[in-house]
C-alpha cells in the first residue's frame, strides 16, 4: 500500500507485484471507476430511494458538484471526514465526492455514539463529520459539536437534512470553538478539473467488528481499503454471483458495512449497471413490499432479519418472486434457515462470513447441498491464503476447529495508527488473525461457528460447537 497516510501498514512488493500480475489490482479509483460507469450506464436508474431515482449521470454529476463543494468549503487532500448516513442517496453522493476530491471517507453506523464517535475522529484526526442533523430522535449534529469542542480536530460539519424537514442547522454557522458548520445541501458547486488519483492510497476506512466479536476491545479499529483492493473485492464478488445490469439490489443492512458495501452489495451492483434500492427501514413490511414494486433480485440479510421476513411473509401476501438469490451473513453457518429461505422465497440462499478487514468466504451459487447449506463456502481470491490453527499457531487437521488466518488482495495489513491491535492482530509473515474458529471440511469449505479462544478474551467458544440453528 502506497499512501500519503502515515500509519497504513503496506503489503509488501513481492505480493503487489504478484496481485498485479494476476489482473487482481487494475489501478483504477473507485471515483474514476464511478466516471466510467456513467459514461457506460448513464441513462440508466442508479439508485432508489422512496420516490427518488437517480440515473447514473445524474449521479455524476451531484458527485462532482458535492466533490467541489468540500474543497469549496476547506477540504484538503488527504484530510478524513467522518460519514455517519443512513441508507439515503446521500450517503453514496457523500463517499464519492469525498474520494474525488481527494479525501478519506470513515464509514461509521448511524447508530454509533459519542463514545465510540469521539474515538473513531481522534485516532483519524478527522477534520470533518457528514451525518443527519436529526435521526430517530437523536441529535448528531449536536453530538458532532460536542466532539468538536473537545479538539483539536473536528473543524468542519455537514448536517444532512432530509427532504421537507428543517433543523437549526439550516444555514452557514461558526460556533464558539472554532468548528463550521455548512448543511450538505449546500455543497453545490461548479464542478472543478479532477484530481489526479492514485488507486494504491486509501480509498476509505471501515471500522472494524473484531473486538465486538471476541470481546478484546471496547472500541473499533479503523481499516484501511485501498481503491485496488476494494474494487478487486467488488468484481469479483459481482462475477461470482452473476450479476448483471438487470439486477436489482436491496440494501436493507446499513449502506455502510462490509457486507452491503461490497459483496458484492451497493458498489457491485454499480459496477455493472444496476440499481441499488436503498432502504432506511430492515423491517419485514417495507423491505417485503419494495421487493415487489421495485423487482428486487438480490439482498443481503443478517439471520434474525431474514426470519422476521419469513415469518412475516404468509400475512404480507407480498411477490417476491423476482428474487434470485439471498445472502446470509453471520455465523455459524444456517442450515435449517438457508432452506427455509430457498423454500419460502424459492430463490438460492448464499453463505458468507465478510469482515471489515477483508476476508470474505461465500458458497457459490451452484455448489451443491449439502456444502451450500451447512458451511460459509471458501475464500473469494484463489489468491487468499488461508491457515486453520490452534492456540499455539499450529496448523489443525481438517475437521478440528482452530482460528482463521487469512492474507491476500483484499485483506490489508495492519489497521490505521494500532501498533498495538496490529501486534495481536496479525503475524509477523502477513496473515490476519481473525479471531473466528472454524472448522475446515476435505474439499475446502469452511465452516464459521464463532469467536476463537484467544488470551485476554472476555468471550470465546473453545470447542468449536456451532450455536443454534433457526
Amino acid at each position: 500500500m502506497t499512501s500519503t497516510l502515515g500509519g497504513c501498514t503496506p503489503w509488501p512488493e513481492e505480493f503487489t507485484d504478484r496481485y498485479w500480475a494476476a489482473g487482481h489490482w487494475r489501478g483504477t479509483s473507485l471515483d474514476n471507476l464511478l466516471r466510467g460507469w456513467a459514461l457506460q450506464f448513464g441513462p440508466r436508474t442508479a439508485l432508489v430511494h422512496g420516490g427518488t431515482r437517480l440515473t447514473y449521470a445524474a449521479l455524476n454529476r451531484r458527485i462532482d458538484r458535492m466533490a467541489a463543494g468540500f474543497r469549496l468549503r476547506g477540504l484538503r487532500r488527504g484530510q478524513r471526514v467522518v460519514v455517519q448516513l443512513p441508507n439515503v442517496p446521500e450517503f453514496v453522493v457523500t463517499v464519492f465526492a469525498l474520494m474525488r476530491a481527494g479525501v478519506v471517507p470513515v464509514l461509521c453506523p448511524v447508530s454509533h455514539r459519542a463514545p465510540e464517535m469521539s474515538r473513531v475522529v481522534r485516532v483519524a484526526q478527522a477534520t470533518g463529520y457528514v451525518g443527519p442533523s436529526v435521526y430517530q430522535g437523536f441529535d448528531h449534529t449536536a453530538m458532532a459539536a460536542g466532539i468538536a469542542a473537545e479538539g483539536p480536530f473536528l473543524r468542519r460539519v455537514f448536517p444532512f437534512e432530509a427532504p421537507g424537514t428543517s433543523s437549526p442547522y439550516g444555514g452557514f454557522t461558526t460556533d464558539t470553538s472554532g468548528c463550521h458548520y455548512f448543511p450538505l445541501g449546500s455543497l453545490d458547486s461548479p464542478p472543478e478539473p479532477a484530481l489526479a488519483q492514485r488507486a494504491d492510497q486509501v480509498a476509505f476506512f471501515l471500522l472494524s467488528d473484531l473486538g465486538a466479536a471476541d470481546g478484546t476491545a471496547e472500541v473499533p479499529g479503523l481499516v484501511p481499503r485501498t481503491h485496488n483492493d476494494y474494487a478487486y473485492q467488488m468484481r469479483a464478488t459481482a462475477e461470482l454471483v452473476s450479476l448483471t445490469g438487470d439486477d436489482v439490489y436491496l440494501a436493507a443492512l446499513p449502506a455502510g458495512s462490509a457486507f452491503a458495501l461490497g459483496c458484492p452489495g451497493i458498489l457491485g451492483t454499480l459496477s455493472v449497471g444496476g440499481t441499488v434500492v436503498l432502504l432506511e427501514d430492515p423491517g419485514a413490511t417495507e423491505c417485503l413490499e419494495t421487493i415487489e414494486r421495485e423487482r428486487v433480485t438480490i439482498t443481503s440479510v443478517v439471520p434474525a432479519l431474514a426470519r422476521l421476513w419469513l415469518d412475516e411473509l404468509p400475512a404480507a401476501r407480498a411477490d417476491v418472486s423476482s428474487l434470485r438469490l439471498v445472502q446470509i451473513g453471520g455465523e455459524p453457518a444456517r442450515h435449517a434457515l438457508a432452506e427455509r429461505i430457498g423454500s419460502a422465497l424459492d430463490c438460492r440462499p448464499q453463505q458468507v462470513f465478510a469482515m471489515p478487514e477483508g476476508p470474505l468466504v461465500l458458497t457459490r451459487p451452484a455448489d451443491p447441498d449439502p456444502a451450500a447449506l451447512t458451511t460459509h463456502g471458501r475464500p473469494l481470491s484463489p489468491d487468499d491464503e488461508i491457515r486453520v490453527v490452534d492456540s499455539d499457531g499450529r496448523e489443525v487437521a481438517d475437521g478440528d476447529p482452530g482460528e482463521l488466518l487469512v492474507r491476500g488482495p483484499s485483506t490489508p495489513r495492519g489497521y490505521y495508527r494500532e501498533p498495538g491491535h496490529n501486534a495481536r492482530s496479525f503475524t509477523p509473515d502477513g496473515y490476519f488473525r481473525t479471531g473466528r474458529l472454524v472448522r475446515r471440511t476435505p474439499d475446502g469449505n469452511l465452516s464459521v461457528t464463532g469467536p476463537a479462544l484467544r488470551p485476554g478474551s472476555r468471550t470465546a467458544v473453545a470447542d468449536g460447537r456451532p450455536g443454534a440453528d433457526g
